[in-house]
């Protein structure tokens, strides 16, 4: 299951409308007007995403160049200048319409010396867990234990966990492992794709929507991983009406595929779900056995399911 970067209805490409802003990596004369832009959150945005962009171009390239040398294959000059120009507008597409946590390290940075302090942002882009190294680490640094996380994680904690539990008993596995799960596809709840009309798809585990599937859809631009190179797709998810129809759903799905058979036998054990899913696929990012293991291991779950006890 691969993570969307971003839901067609949600933020457009240029979302910091107010302030210059390069939308092509050619674009000098947008680039340029950032350098003499009064300090505004909205300057402070557009910069930032720049900065991830560069971030997202030196992983890209250093991608390239391992897949190139593996393949042995010596591409033309003029290839090579195309697959560069192509990297560079990747990343900067990548970087307005993705939320991979850079960016907004750089937002609060900066954001100390702006007056007035920028208002609180909405809801991020949809991001499910990334799909290379650099998202990997924009993730972690983005699900770190600052005050606005943990708050997101104990809600999302005390809204979907007695649902997972049901279901989790059922399967005859530890809730814990899909708690994870479904934290680390949906950024804590904040960030899923969204159907045509704006409403969150509620899908918790990144489930794609393929043929034989009749309910609703949140299309949303995806990244894919094969033999170590990315490539950015369009994919179909499945929408739920609501979180007990997304858990029970997935439920199904582990229970009769037998590509996670092993997921379910070992599911006692949260450490060895999470790890017998990742090594049955479930995502093509080759770091999602980590990032999982890393999440269901962390003090920000620690936090939210004491948070949960308490109000309980």
């Amino acid at each position: 299951m691969t993570a969307p970067l971003t839901s067609s209805s949600s933020i457009p490409l240029s979302s910091a409308a107010s302030a210059p802003d390069g939308g092509t990596y050619t674009d000098l004369n947008g680039l340029a007007a950032l350098k003499n832009a009064p300090m505004s959150p909205a300057t402070i945005k557009a910069v930032s995403q720049q900065v991830e962009a560069l971030f997202l171009q030196m992983m890209l390239k250093s991608m390239r160049d391992a897949t190139d040398a593996a393949g042995a294959e010596t591409a033309s000059n003029e290839t090579s200048m195309y697959q560069d120009m192509f990297d560079k507008q990747v990343a900067l597409t990548l970087s307005k319409r993705q939320d991979l946590g850079i960016s907004r390290l750089f937002e609060r940075q900066l954001g100390g010396k702006a007056a007035p302090a920028p208002a609180a942002a909405g809801p991020a882009a949809p991001l499910r867990s990334g799909q290379t190294r650099a998202e990997a680490d924009g993730h972690a640094a983005a699900t770190s234990s600052t005050a606005a996380t943990g708050e997101h994680a104990a809600e999302f904690v005390q809204k979907v966990l007695p649902t997972i539990q049901r279901a989790a008993q059922a399967l005859g596995v530890n809730p814990l492992g899909m708690l994870a799960q479904a934290a680390l596809e949906t950024g804590w709840g904040q960030r899923m794709p969204r159907t045509a009309d704006g409403s969150p798809s509620l899908n918790l585990f990144g489930v794609k929507a393929g043929d034989s599937w009749g309910g609703a859809r949140a299309v949303a631009d995806t990244v894919e991983i094969s033999d170590g190179v990315a490539t950015q797709r369009r994919t179909a998810f499945r929408a739920y009406g609501s979180i007990e129809d997304s858990v029970t759903d997935f439920a199904k799905l582990l229970s009769n595929s037998p590509r996670y058979r092993e997921a379910v036998a070992a599911g006692g054990s949260a450490q060895s779900y999470v790890e017998s899913i990742a090594k049955a696929g479930y995502a093509t990012d080759p770091e999602y056995g980590n990032k999982l293991n890393q999440l269901l291991n962390s003090g920000t779950l620690r936090s939210a399911l004491n948070a949960r006890l308490v109000k309980l």
